[in-house]
């Protein structure tokens, strides 16, 4: 429900239904909560069209260029699964899925460890490195774009209430 498009008796309506929950719910929050959810929601679908194109998901995507980042950035040609699953804040079991995956597509490869030959790491083949190189570009582009229209204050305004948001958020969650 957008409260925005509602008539007065109908926003009257809601808030007294929100109200009626708890009487500490502030309606505001709750449609900027709603707000924040529907920009979140476009954002990501429209990210994951674009990585479409590539036949990557975004959290495909996002795998392969943290293996690139490591390469490029920190000097390190292979990461292991647990680093993977760190670095994407996602489970292991979702990890294992997306390099099963993607080594199916000839996009990363497994080696193992040399120092711990029970574990294994995994690394960009020439294709996956190709190919994340090639769609990074379109997609940061397009990221660029969907803020483009902000100014230089206004996105650091965003960004600043957004780390606020995150403490505020990461607060209440350790309060329980």
């Amino acid at each position: 429900m957008k409260i925005e498009t509602l008539d007065m008796e109908t926003r009257n309506k809601w808030v007294t239904f929100l109200e009626g929950l708890n009487s500490d719910i502030d309606p505001k929050a709750i449609r900027l909560m709603g707000k924040m959810h529907g920009v979140a929601h476009a954002l990501y679908q429209a990210g994951e069209s674009n990585l479409a194109s590539a036949g990557l998901s975004y959290a495909r995507f996002r795998l392969l260029l943290n293996l690139l980042i490591g390469e490029e950035m920190e000097g390190r040609e292979e990461l292991n699964p647990s680093e993977i699953s760190v670095k994407q804040g996602i489970s292991r079991n979702t990890v294992s899925a997306l390099i099963r995956d993607l080594e199916n597509d000839g996009l990363i490869e497994r080696q193992l460890d040399n120092n711990d030959r029970r574990r294994f790491n995994i690394r960009l083949t020439p294709f996956g490195r190709d190919l994340v190189r090639e769609h990074a570009g379109t997609h940061f582009h397009f990221v660029g774009n969907c803020f483009g229209d902000l100014t230089t204050d206004q996105q650091n305004s965003l960004g600043e209430l957004l780390e606020l948001l995150a403490t505020n958020i990461e607060r209440s969650t350790s309060c329980k």
